[in-house]
């Protein structure tokens, strides 16, 4: 997200996923919601990743998925966000729900295990039809 210039996380997740098995088109730190968006069409992913470290996660993240949601040649697209969504760990909860509800299909909370976004990832259909 344009908020977030975190490297290291992009770069783990990116190798993770590869690892997984999956192509990685890594935007880097910093980007705009609008280029997230026509990224996103423009590459057709079957998965978009999130991440974000600085605590502005829960709320620099609805006005992104609401964009991505009001793009028809998007629809279907499964979004999922994880790390610091926020500063008040004892939000967690609260964000993970308000994320859910604005449009997200997977919320990964900082200190959550692994296994669950590999479990998340490797539950996702091979091919993609949109």
């Amino acid at each position: 997200m344009a908020s977030d210039a975190h490297t290291w996380n992009l770069v783990f997740i990116q190798l993770l996923l590869e690892d997984l098995g999956h192509e990685v088109v890594n935007l880097g730190p910093c980007v705009p919601e609008e280029e997230i968006v026509e990224s996103c069409a423009k590459h057709q992913p079957d998965l978009l990743v999130i991440s974000s470290v600085n605590g502005h996660g829960c709320r620099d993240a609805k006005p992104l998925i609401g964009a991505l949601r009001a793009r028809p040649d998007l629809d279907g697209l499964p979004v999922v966000i994880g790390g610091k969504l926020g500063i008040a760990q004892d939000r967690q909860e609260e964000q993970a729900r308000e994320l859910m509800a604005a449009g997200f299909d997977a919320v990964f909370q900082d200190g959550v295990d692994l296994a669950s976004f590999e479990t998340f990832v490797g539950a996702l259909p091979k091919e993609v039809t949109r």
